[in-house]
């Protein structure tokens, strides 16, 4: 093959890469997806795209060096008579192969930080969620929202009934037939998932009640570990109304991997009478008691007459 040849070759090989590259990049996720989830948080939109970019830049760096390595291997192969050249070193080459990968390095630093400093910025916060890890569930404790705390309303999320049976040895059941509707929901679904509003800043400050765990959902672009005796805080906003689902993302102990996280994000009106919901739940308990005592006020009294007619006897 002539040098020509080798070069149209080696172009086209280029070009077809940087196309499948391409289509990668904008294609919709799905099972066996090539790429990163884009996220349906605000935020989760900055690793997407930091990876869109460093996978750019290794593949044109990967394309250059390796294009240039088979190029010197068969246009200056020893049996078309190259004779190598003998030289040291060459100032020039060496600047320039300094100085290019230390610019790379520092642009791809400095997005990554500015990514980094904006997830940990939690201020303006529309509401905050607690979310604490337990050996093998999870707990959510909703402490305010627009600004009002709010109260007693929290509750424990955990793999929901017909996961947990089906996983049991000889239960003889079908993975494949837990579902939602269309969607296979095997150890991906629990009894009571996290319910947020949609377009509104969620402030989520992760905790454990043991050991470490880590709270990780894919559409928020984020995970962030839940220890012991420390408080972590992230944030999302989700654009979408849905369903996402996640899991504990860090070993905890023999049940880790029947540890699932499921946000439920409504649009604001619904939630708003999730909430209302929710805390009259709360308060019921409450005003039971309140009633049994009130009514058995009148009965201590009408007895008081009778004991006192005993003592004039």
């Amino acid at each position: 093959m002539t040098s020509g040849g080798i070069r149209r070759s080696f172009t086209a090989a280029a070009t077809l890469a940087l196309a499948s590259f391409g289509s990668v990049v904008h294609a919709a996720p799905g099972p066996w997806q090539l790429n990163m989830q884009r996220g349906e948080s605000t935020w989760s939109q900055v690793p997407y795209h930091l990876n869109n970019i460093s996978l750019a830049v290794c593949t044109v760096i990967g394309i250059l060096v390796f294009g240039a390595m088979f190029i010197a291997m068969f246009r200056f192969r020893k049996s078309r008579g190259a004779v190598a050249e003998k030289w040291s070193h060459n100032t020039m080459v060496e600047v320039v192969w300094t100085t290019i990968p230390v610019v790379i390095l520092v642009v791809l630093a400095y997005l990554a930080t500015g990514g980094l400093t904006s997830w940990a910025d939690t201020t303006g916060s529309q509401m905050t969620v607690k979310v604490t890890g337990y050996q093998w569930k999870w707990r959510y404790d909703y402490v305010d929202y627009q600004g009002k705390p709010i109260d007693k309303v929290g509750f424990m999320s955990k793999l929901d009934t017909q996961s947990d049976r089906t996983r049991q040895l000889g239960s003889g059941m079908d993975p494949f037939a837990v579902k939602v509707g269309d969607e296979s929901t095997y150890l991906l679904n629990v009894d009571n998932p996290l319910v947020v509003p949609v377009d509104t800043k969620i402030r989520f400050v992760i905790t454990s009640g043991d050991v470490i765990h880590s709270w990780w959902v894919p559409a928020t672009g984020w995970k962030l570990d839940a220890i012991p005796g420390i408080i972590n805080a992230a944030w999302a906003n989700f654009q979408t109304p849905g369903t996402y689902r996640g899991q504990c993302a860090e070993l905890c102990g023999q049940d880790h991997g029947f540890m699932p996280i499921v946000v439920v994000v409504k649009s604001k009106a619904d939630f708003a009478a999730w909430l209302a919901g929710q805390q009259a739940k709360s308060a019921a308990p409450a005003a039971a008691p309140a009633a049994a005592s009130s009514a058995a006020a009148p009965q201590t009294s009408q007895a008081a007459p009778v004991a006192d007619t005993a003592k004039q006897g």
